[in-house]
């Protein structure tokens, strides 16, 4: 399915620019002999079907042609976060355990930290990648995501979620073969290959393909690229329209602009609205390989707030206590080697809980309205608390923590941590949490308490703790 993408890509239009990579142009026939020398270097290396490859690495082209030789040869890329910290990192490899460890040279120190042993990412110099049958059901994609328990968990995602996943995002918000898509999500996220990229590439568009977001950046390649589409996080298309040349800025040609990752401010929306450019509002989640909910671009300034309807091919229900519940072909088989993970994520009847609570109008649409579980997003990026609390915990001058995520004007949401501890301050708590999770993890702020209020049954009473930080 996803390994026929450039394969074909390449025999009908060749020439035509499939990755613009800071001015580098990849043509679609470049795209695919990059595939075919990676795809050699698998099978010389041993790999066989359902086996994995590990990637530290920014947003490349190089990236791009290691993804597609594991479709064609019926891998498993596993795409780790340059964001992590080592001992972060070196948590997912042993639980994947991948047969191939694969680093852009920026990040050799952080591969190192990780006590496993890696190898260049770079385009091997020739080779010919053998025939294998690939089916729908075979694993394409693992994605760590982090859980209540403090453990990450590996989200696999199929050829077929993939596909499917693409399908419906066609028929709602659509990519054609003349788009120039900016792409600025990073590709350790499941957005950033299902949403727009590997579509533009099916369609046989240009992708603009960014190794990071930078607000002022973004506005010139708009303008200079002459941009059609692109998607983002809420802060995304804050920074930018904060950005001194936003008023200034030419986006006559940004004809459809995606939101997802979290809900966006609607006086965000009504800004960006008054420049032109209506943001199509949308709803996902990893495991369903993310898309669920989109707002048809005609009802994107009508339905400010709102998620949206379910994507084609994807059916949404609310439970009793309005948790959205989801079924389709883009939902995930289940978590890596984890099947009671697996077994909690599915009601008895066979939806994926979301854990999060929504409310529908009488026209279909839906709100976010909060989560069930005890998360918060930071810059579009989910923050379990226990995984910040366990790390509190490990401090040798910590008796008891709490970390909570509370409104943040740039980021949506940030962590504030309440510490009973003896000997210690705010400054070394967070230089200890610097050194053991990715930053959008560590808490903004420290308070110390007496004591973490909790229930009879011992539970945290954390909106007691956000109202002290709201009120």
């Amino acid at each position: 399915m996803i390994d026929r993408i450039v394969t074909d890509r390449a025999r009908n239009t060749p020439r035509r620019v499939a990755i613009d990579y800071h001015d580098r142009l990849v043509t679609y026939g470049e795209l695919a002999d990059g595939t075919e020398r990676f795809g050699a270097s698998f099978a010389a290396a041993g790999l066989t079907r359902g086996d994995r490859v590990a990637t530290l690495t920014g947003n490349t082209p190089e990236h791009v042609m290691a993804m597609f030789a594991c479709a064609r040869l019926g891998l498993i890329l596993l795409p780790l976060s340059w964001r992590l910290a080592g001992p972060e990192l070196a948590y997912q490899l042993d639980d994947a355990e991948p047969s191939i460890f694969l680093v852009e040279d920026e990040y050799r120190e952080l591969a190192d930290a990780t006590g496993h042993a890696w190898l260049p990412l770079e385009v091997p110099t020739a080779g010919e990648a053998p025939d294998v049958e690939v089916h729908p059901g075979d694993g394409l994609l693992l994605i760590y995501t982090s859980g209540t328990t403090g453990k990450p968990k590996g989200a696999l995602l199929t050829h077929a979620n993939c596909f499917w996943t693409n399908m419906s995002f066609d028929a709602t918000t659509g990519i054609y073969n003349d788009d120039v898509v900016l792409q600025i999500l990073p590709q350790f996220h499941v957005g950033g290959w299902n949403v727009q990229a590997l579509l533009a590439w099916l369609k046989g568009a240009t992708v603009v393909l960014e190794r990071q977001f930078e607000a002022g950046r973004a506005l010139q390649l708009i303008e200079e690229k002459r941009v059609t589409t692109m998607m983002g996080v809420p802060p995304v298309y804050l920074f930018m329209a904060q950005h001194e040349r936003f008023a200034s800025a030419d986006l006559s040609s940004l004809e459809r602009a995606v939101v997802g990752g979290a809900p966006m401010p609607e006086s965000l929306l009504e800004t960006w609205a008054a420049r032109g450019t209506a943001i199509v509002q949308g709803y996902g989640l990893t495991e369903a390989a993310p898309n669920v909910l989109c707002l048809p671009p005609e009802d994107a300034v009508r339905k400010i707030g709102y998620a949206g309807k379910p994507y084609p091919f994807v059916d949404v229900r609310l439970s009793a206590d309005g948790e959205v519940q989801v079924q389709g072909p883009n939902v995930f088989p289940g978590y890596w080697r984890n099947p009671e993970a697996t077994a909690a994520a599915f009601t008895e009847d066979g939806w994926l809980r979301t854990g999060d609570v929504a409310e529908v109008d009488g026209e279909g649409f839906y709100r976010i309205k909060g989560r069930l579980k005890d998360m918060y997003i930071s810059g579009g990026e989910n923050v379990y608390p226990a995984e910040v609390e366990a790390v509190l915990h490990e401090h040798p001058q910590v008796a008891d923590a709490a970390v909570v995520g509370v409104p943040h004007e740039r980021w949506g949401e940030t962590g504030v941590a309440f510490v009973v501890a003896d000997g210690t301050g705010e400054d070394e708590l967070i230089e200890w949490c610097v050194a053991r999770l990715a930053r959008y993890k560590v808490p903004s702020s420290v308070r110390f308490v007496g004591e973490i209020p909790r229930n009879s049954l011992g539970k945290i009473q954390k909106q007691s703790l956000v109202a002290e930080v709201v009120r």
